[in-house]
């Protein structure tokens, strides 16, 4: 038994018969358009994986700011 894929969910889901040839392996006529759009959700996943990365960062600047304003201070009053 194959395993089913979210892909071939959305396939399914998009056009059944699209499903069908593509379990029987023909060949689609738009290879060029799928590896387009395949090519674009791969720069829209490391963008988003970036601007996770990115966010995690600002977390940990704004922690270590907070630390050393808490020192500061504690310094000051000392």
């Amino acid at each position: 038994m194959q395993k089913i894929r979210a892909s071939d969910i959305s396939t399914y889901l998009f056009c059944e018969r699209a499903w069908w040839y593509q379990r029987q392996g023909i060949q689609s006529d738009n290879i060029a358009e799928l590896a387009s759009g395949s090519e674009l959700h791969q720069r829209h996943g490391r963008a988003v994986l970036v601007s996770g990365l990115l966010r995690a960062l600002a977390y940990a600047l704004l922690l270590i700011a907070i630390i050393l304003l808490a020192v500061y201070f504690t310094n000051q009053i000392l």
